[in-house]
């Protein structure tokens, strides 16, 4: 598989590049649709918890405190669950080039990856521009944010790579996967801080996988502090280790895959 990834490496960059212009073609703001939604959405959540229930982050010495801390979490959740949603119907929805086309299966999932990586780095440049309106501007600890982007990649690919491949046969996946986002997104502290909860509760909301990820970026973005490195390191293990486990599901799977579809 990998031989054929740098093989087909100009099909994926091509591709990369379609899909992206497709999907703007007859847009009249184009790639800004791509950054409009969630600083919409980190703006309707700012303007209703700050300004009518008067949120305010500690630590932070700024009155934006609550929006900067807003867009830090929306910039890992957005490459997340994006990255899943896509990936969860990357097949069902390419059934048809897979029928006609003759090129390595893997390489949909990279094609993915990477129209999911521009799309993240272009809401990063849109963020660090409504940072320095607000008059924040990020330290040399936000270095780490394509550390950090990589492996919020790789987490969210190596869970969507083996939806994508269950949803071939079981289509119920798709229809199940926006309900547990959701409810993740609730779960995660995005729109709020961990701190405001019991000791107990606290305890249990560390226990989500994307805990340690939303923290970092906040961390790096909102206060100048290093990831919580001792927190990623198991979840980077997990990611290796559930990535190998979704590629051997999907190579497994895959000469099945256009007969199911």
């Amino acid at each position: 598989m990998l031989r054929s990834l740098w093989a087909y490496r100009y099909f994926i960059l091509s591709s990369i590049k379609n899909d992206l212009r497709m999907r703007f073609i007859r847009s009249k703001l184009g790639a800004l649709w791509m950054i409009i939604h969630p600083l919409m959405q980190v703006l309707i959540f700012a303007t209703i918890l700050s300004e009518v229930l008067s949120a305010k982050m500690p630590g932070v010495d700024n009155k934006y405190g609550y929006a900067l801390y807003l867009m830090a979490g929306t910039l890992c959740w957005s490459m997340f669950s994006e990255t899943v949603s896509k990936s969860v119907g990357l097949f069902v929805d390419n059934g048809n080039l897979m029928k006609k086309m003759a090129f390595p299966r893997i390489c949909l999932p990279f094609i993915a990856a990477g129209t999911m990586l521009v799309n993240n780095v272009l809401l990063l440049a849109a963020i660090f521009a409504v940072f320095a309106v607000m008059g924040h501007y990020p330290a040399g600890q936000a270095l780490w944010l394509p550390v950090l982007m990589l492996l919020t990649l790789g987490f969210a690919m190596s869970i969507g790579l083996l939806l994508g491949v269950l949803n071939v046969f079981m289509r119920d996946i798709s229809q199940v996967v926006p309900v547990v986002l959701q409810a993740l997104f609730w779960l995660t502290p995005i729109v709020y801080n961990i701190s405001i909860l019991p000791e107990a509760t606290r305890e249990a909301f560390k226990l989500n996988p994307l805990y340690p990820l939303v923290t970092s970026y906040q961390q790096v973005l909102l206060y100048d502090q290093p990831p919580v490195w001792m927190d990623l390191l198991p979840l980077a293990v997990a990611t290796v280790v559930l990535l190998l486990a979704s590629l051997i599901v999907f190579r497994k799977a895959s000469p099945e895959m256009v007969d199911a579809l």
